[in-house]
C-alpha cells in the first residue's frame, strides 16, 4: 500500500471532530428520553467549544486533499468566529427549549452539522468542496428552519428557503460546471493560473463567474437574490432566526471571499463591477425597505442585508485593506447581532409567549431599564453610530474603498448608513419615551450573559481592539 496516497489529516481535525460529536450526539439522542434534551444542548456547546480549542491548539497551518482543504490564517480566524456564534445561539435556545414545541434534541445535533459545513465552505480551495460544504450547512438549516412543525408559518419558511435554496444550488453548480469546462479546473490555484495563461478571463468563465457570484450571493442574502430572508426570518422560531442571522453569513462571507480572491483574482475588473452593483443595491434595500417595518425580525432580516452590503465593500475594493475591513466588519457584526437577537428572544409576556411587534418594546427602559439600556447600545452600534464598535466596522470598509478610488461606493455606503439609523432610532424612541407596555418575563440568565457581553464589547471594544485588528491583519496577509 502506498503510504503517500493516504492525505495529511491534521489540517482538517476539527472537522473530524465536529462530525463525530454530531454522530455520538444523534445517536444518544435516539437512545434516550426527552430529559435529555438540555444534556444534548450542553454537550453541542461543549463540543464546539472543544472544536476552537483544538483547532488553535493542535491544528496546523496548511492543506490537504491536494489543496482542496485549505487551514491558514483567514479559515482560523473565520472558524473561531463562526464557532463562536454557532455555541452562543445553542446556549440561547436553552431557555426558549423549556416554553416552546422545541424541546428535540435534533436542534443542537442540526446546528452541530450546519457549523461543520460552515468550516468545510470556509476552508474550501476547490470548487467541490464549495458546494459540499454550502450543501451539508444549507440542508442542515431548511430541517432547523422547519422544526416547529405544530406552526404553519415555520413549515412555510422552510419550505420557501428550501425551494429558492435549490435554485441557488442549482446556479452555482451551473456556474462551477462552465468555468470547469473553460478552464479544465476546479482548483482555486489552477483556475487563477488557467486565466494568467490566456491572458485574462474569457466570455464563457465571465459566464461561469457570473453563476457563481449569483449562487453565492443567495447565501449571503445581497440583493436582488435577497427575496427569501425578511420571510425565512420571520416565519422560522426565533432561536432559529438568530442562528441565521449569525455564523452563516461570516461562512459565507469568507467563502464568498475566497473565491474571488483566489480563484478569480486575475479577472479582478469583471467581479467588481458585480460586487459594486450587489453591494449599492444591498445598502439600498436594507436602508429603505426596514423603515415600515413593524415586526422586528422582519426589520432585522433587512438590516441585516444592508449589513451584507457594507461588508461586500471591502471585497469589491479587492485589496488586502478590503479583506481585513471584511473580517472586522463580521467580527463586530457577529458579536452586535447576537446580542440584538438576546433582546429579540427576551420578548416573552406570561399569557402571550413569544411577541415580535416593534410596539411591545414600549415603555421598557421604565420596565426594564437594562435590557433597554443594552439594547440601545447594540442599535446604536448598528447603526454606525460613534464612538461605539459599529462605527469603526464601517470605518474600515469605507477606508478600503477610498484607497481602491472607489469613492462614489463609500459616499453611497456613508449616506444608507445615515437613512438607516432612522429605523433603529425609531426603536430606541419607542423604547425610551412611549407608554410602557406590559411587562416582559425576567430575563433568562443565559440571555443576560449574552446581552452584557454584546453590549459591554460595543462600548469596551478598545480593550480588545488592537488584538482584534492585528488578527485580522494576519488573516487577510494569509490570502495575498
Amino acid at each position: 500500500m502506498d503510504m503517500t496516497a493516504i492525505p495529511n489529516l491534521l489540517p482538517i481535525l476539527p472537522e473530524m471532530f465536529l462530525a463525530l460529536a454530531a454522530i455520538g450526539l444523534l445517536m444518544g439522542g435516539v437512545f434516550s428520553d426527552e430529559d435529555a434534551v438540555p444534556t444534548i444542548h450542553l454537550l453541542t456547546i461543549f463540543s464546539l467549544v472543544a472544536a476552537i480549542a483544538i483547532l488553535l491548539a493542535f491544528t496546523p497551518t496548511g492543506s490537504t486533499f491536494d489543496g482542496a482543504f485549505i487551514n491558514d490564517g483567514f479559515a482560523r480566524y473565520l472558524k473561531v468566529l463562526t464557532l463562536i456564534g454557532a455555541a452562543v445561539t445553542v446556549m440561547m435556545t436553552m431557555s426558549y427549549a423549556r416554553f416552546q414545541a422545541f424541546n428535540r434534541f435534533e436542534y443542537p445535533v442540526l446546528v452541530l452539522l450546519a457549523t461543520l459545513g460552515m468550516m468545510l465552505m470556509i476552508s474550501a480551495g476547490d470548487m467541490i468542496g464549495v458546494y459540499l460544504g454550502l450543501e451539508l450547512q444549507s440542508l442542515a438549516v431548511y430541517v432547523a428552519v422547519a422544526i416547529n412543525r405544530d406552526s404553519i408559518r415555520s413549515t412555510e419558511a422552510g419550505l420557501k428557503y428550501f425551494v429558492l435554496g435549490a435554485l441557488s444550488s442549482g446556479m452555482l453548480l451551473y456556474g462551477i460546471s462552465l468555468v470547469y469546462g473553460f478552464t479544465g479546473a476546479t482548483q482555486f490555484e489552477a483556475i487563477a493560473a488557467s486565466i494568467m495563461a490566456e491572458g485574462g478571463a474569457g466570455l464563457g468563465v465571465i459566464f461561469g463567474l457570473v453563476f457563481i457570484l449569483a449562487g453565492l450571493a443567495f447565501k449571503v442574502s445581497a440583493v436582488p437574490f435577497h427575496m427569501w430572508t425578511p420571510d425565512v426570518y420571520e416565519g422560522a422560531p426565533s432561536p432559529v432566526t438568530a442562528l441565521l442571522a449569525a455564523a452563516p453569513k461570516v461562512a459565507a462571507m469568507a467563502l464568498f471571499t475566497r473565491v474571488v480572491m483566489e480563484a478569480f483574482q486575475p479577472a479582478v475588473l469583471e467581479w467588481q463591477q458585480i460586487l459594486i452593483f450587489l453591494s449599492v443595491m444591498s445598502m439600498i434595500l436594507g436602508a429603505f425597505a426596514a423603515i415600515g417595518q413593524t415586526n422586528i425580525k422582519r426589520l432585522m432580516a433587512y438590516s441585516s442585508i444592508g449589513h451584507i452590503g457594507y461588508a461586500l465593500i471591502g471585497i469589491a475594493s479587492g485589496s488586502e485593506q478590503g479583506v481585513v475591513g471584511v473580517v472586522v466588519y463580521m467580527t463586530i457584526y457577529l458579536v452586535t447581532t447576537l446580542g440584538a437577537f438576546a433582546c429579540i428572544l427576551a420578548m416573552r409576556r406570561t399569557d402571550e409567549g413569544m411577541v415580535e411587534d416593534i410596539s411591545d418594546l414600549a415603555g421598557l427602559v421604565r420596565t426594564q431599564p437594562f435590557m433597554a439600556a443594552m439594547f440601545t447600545l447594540i442599535l446604536f452600534s448598528l447603526a454606525g453610530i460613534p464612538p461605539l464598535v459599529g462605527f469603526f466596522g464601517k470605518f474600515y470598509v469605507f477606508l478600503a474603498a477610498v484607497e481602491a478610488d472607489l469613492v462614489p461606493l463609500a459616499v453611497i455606503g456613508v449616506l444608507a448608513s445615515a437613512v438607516s439609523a432612522f429605523y433603529y432610532l425609531r426603536i430606541i424612541k419607542i423604547m425610551m419615551i412611549d407608554e410602557p407596555r406590559d411587562r416582559f418575563e425576567p430575563m433568562a440568565g443565559e440571555l443576560r450573559i449574552v446581552l452584557t457581553a454584546s453590549g459591554g464589547f460595543t462600548i469596551l471594544f478598545f480593550l480588545f481592539w488592537t488584538p482584534i485588528l492585528s488578527a485580522a491583519t494576519a488573516a487577510a496577509q494569509s490570502l495575498f
